[in-house]
C-alpha cells in the first residue's frame, strides 16, 4: 500500500510540474537581471545575446529528479506510464485553453485591467494561453522522446554498475536526455516553425539552454540522494529492495 501511495504522489507532483511548466513557459526572463548581475554577452556560432530562458526552466529540474526517482523504484514501465499520461493531460489542458479563448468575452471584462496596464484582457488571455501549435508540438514531442531516452540510459547504466553510483545513472541519463530535449523542441518550434530560425541561432540558443540544464542536473545530484533516503525511510528496507528488484526486471 505504501508503494502505491508513493507512486501516486510522485505521479501527481510530476504531472503538475510538467503541466505548469508548459503554460508558464510562454514567458521569457533575463537571468542576469533577475539575479541583479551585469549582462553576460555570450557569443556562440556568430550569435550574441544575454542569458534568457523560459520560465519553465524553474520547474523542469524537478521533473528530472522525479523521473530518476521513479526510474529507481518503479522502473521503465512506471516512467513510460507517467510520461504518456503527462502528454495526454497536457494536450487536454491546451485543448480547453483554446476552447476558453474562443468563448465570447463579456464586454465589461475586456477593459477591466486597463488601470493595471492591460487594455484588452481578451488579447492578453489569448497571448498567454494560446501558444502556437509548433511550440506545443515541439515541446510535447521533445518531452516524450527525452523521457523514453532517459529511462533506457538509466537502466543501461544501472545494469552495469548495480546498486552503487546512483549519481552516474541519474545525472548521466539526464545529461543525454536533456540534450535531445533541448535541441528537438527548438528545432520543431523555431526552425521548422513559422519563425524559421537560422542554424547559427538554433545552435547558439540550444547550447546556452543545454548548458543551463546540464548545470542544474549536476547541482541537483545531492537532492536525488536526499529524496532516495526519504523514500527508503518511508517504505522500509525490505519494500525498497523489492521495488528496486522489480524495477530492474
Amino acid at each position: 500500500m505504501r508503494a502505491q501511495k508513493l507512486f501516486l504522489v510522485l505521479t501527481a507532483i510530476f504531472i503538475t510540474n510538467a503541466l505548469i511548466a508548459e503554460f508558464v513557459g510562454v514567458k521569457i526572463f533575463a537571468l542576469e537581471d533577475t539575479l541583479g548581475l551585469s549582462p553576460f554577452n555570450w557569443n556562440l556560432f556568430g550569435q550574441q545575446g544575454s542569458l534568457n530562458f523560459t520560465a519553465g526552466v524553474m520547474l523542469w529540474p524537478i521533473v528530472f529528479v522525479l523521473t530518476d526517482l521513479i526510474n529507481e523504484y518503479f522502473g521503465q514501465r512506471g516512467v513510460r506510464f507517467i510520461s504518456w499520461l503527462a502528454v495526454a493531460l497536457i494536450l487536454y489542458a491546451f485543448m480547453f485553453a483554446y476552447f476558453a479563448i474562443g468563448l465570447a468575452p463579456a464586454g465589461w471584462w475586456v477593459g477591466v485591467g486597463a488601470e493595471q496596464g492591460v487594455p484588452d484582457m481578451q488579447k492578453a488571455f489569448a497571448a498567454i494561453f494560446g501558444q502556437g501549435m509548433w511550440s506545443i508540438g515541439g515541446s510535447i514531442t521533445a518531452f516524450l522522446v527525452a523521457q523514453l531516452i532517459d529511462v533506457r540510459i538509466f537502466h543501461a547504466i544501472r545494469k552495469r554498475t548495480g546498486e552503487g553510483k546512483v549519481w552516474l545513472r541519474a545525472t548521466g541519463s539526464t545529461l543525454v536526455s536533456q540534450f535531445v530535449d533541448t535541441f528537438v523542441v527548438l528545432y520543431i518550434a523555431f526552425v521548422l516553425g513559422p519563425q524559421q530560425w537560422s542554424w547559427s541561432l538554433f545552435l547558439a540558443v540550444g547550447t546556452v539552454n543545454y548548458l543551463y540544464k546540464a548545470s542544474m542536473a549536476v547541482a541537483l545530484t545531492p537532492v536525488i540522494y536526499g529524496m532516495r533516503r526519504g523514500v527508503e525511510a518511508y517504505l522500509g528496507s525490505e519494500e525498497s529492495a523489492r521495488l528496486k528488484r522489480e524495477a530492474m526486471a
